[in-house]
């Protein structure tokens, strides 16, 4: 096998790296930072004893993940199966959600990974979403993944006391919920709380922990309501047409007092009588159109009364179903969830 394929397969194996930002490079200690440059230039022998001697130094546990992952590196390219997957398992012990891209790197090493996934007990991408809900009715999401079956146990753990959420085998993608309620049937007070989540599996174990900020506050109530939305209450009362009745029988009594005049002025009887007879028709005449332009008294809607009242019953009974829904409220707690940064996780 020539030299320039040794140094081409070599580049494809590590170009990738830094493309990927892996922990390879940008390390803060010298030594390791020598290792990751010997592995970049292929000597893959050099870079795991610098990578020794950088362990027996003080390493960051950042550089602590890269020691090992380089580790995995260098053996898997070395054909080293064995010792990479060991190396592997301890990235993911620091780092349990490390990953790699199998499109750009080479099978040799995402091989190596892939072994480590599958032996090693871990808890990977625990995730705890902010949120908002009423203790006891809502819950708190809580999602996680392990890596092999062992037996799970997830506790809320603070200064109002504690919780277990779940306690049973599982494997894989996992997602339970927190009621918000702790051991004692009451909502938690304000303050900073963990979810721990522990997997045993025989003599392995693990644990990972979500630090959450817990706000307890009051359960806003429902308003007291005025009207019915589309209900509007309707008139009481109506106003009756105009009657032209009296005008008509004004009328009637003037003719008959014109009628009367003609007659006695036939008979001759004097003009004294007509005077009264005329007088008489003339008010008659004008009570009748007074009669009419006098404004006409308001009268019931018996139909607009009926429903007003079914309208009123019906927000009576509306009203007092938020005066009931709203003494459970006074009773709740509303708790807002916001977790902190990033998991912590320990074997």
């Amino acid at each position: 096998m020539t030299r320039s394929f040794m140094l081409a397969f070599g580049a494809a194996l590590a170009i990738p790296l830094s493309a990927l930002g892996s922990p390879l490079t940008a390390q803060e200690n010298p030594t390791l930072r020598r290792a990751s440059q010997a592995y970049s230039s292929l000597s893959y022998v050099e870079a795991i004893a610098l990578a020794r001697k950088a362990s027996r130094e003080r390493l960051s546990p950042a550089d602590q993940a890269r020691y090992y992952e380089l580790l995995g590196f260098a053996y898997a390219s070395l054909d080293s199966t064995r010792q990479a997957t060991e190396a592997f398992k301890q990235v993911l012990m620091l780092n349990p959600d490390r990953g790699l891209d199998a499109t750009r790197i080479s099978p040799k090493i995402t091989s190596s990974f892939a072994l480590a996934l599958a032996q090693v007990l871990v808890l990977r991408e625990v995730k705890v979403d902010s949120t908002e809900f009423v203790a006891g009715v809502g819950s708190l999401p809580i999602r996680f993944h392990v890596t092999r079956t062992a037996r799970l146990r997830t506790r809320i753990v603070g200064p109002s006391g504690q919780m277990t959420v779940d306690s049973a085998l599982g494997e894989g993608a996992v997602s339970l919920a927190w009621n918000g309620l702790l051991a004692n049937g009451l909502p938690p007070e304000s303050g900073t709380y963990r979810v721990m989540i522990e997997a045993t599996a025989g003599r392995d174990s693990y644990a990972s922990a979500v630090t959450l900020w817990v706000e307890a506050g009051a359960v806003d109530t429902l308003p007291h309501l005025t009207g019915l939305p589309g209900y509007d209450l309707l008139p009481e009362t109506v106003m009756p047409a105009r009657s032209w009745k009296p005008v008509g029988l004004a009328l009637m009594a003037t003719s008959l007092a014109l009628g009367g005049s003609l007659a006695l002025e036939s008979s001759k009887l004097g003009g004294g009588g007509r005077r009264e007879i005329l007088t008489i028709g003339a008010g008659a005449a004008l009570v009748g159109v007074l009669a009419t332009l006098k404004k006409p008294a308001p009268a019931p809607a018996h139909a607009n009364i009926l429903y007003n009242s079914l309208v009123r019953e019906q927000l009576t009974r509306r009203n007092a179903e938020i005066a009931a829904e709203n003494a459970t409220r006074r009773r709740q707690v509303k708790l807002g969830i916001i977790p902190q940064p990033a998991a912590e996780g320990k074997s």
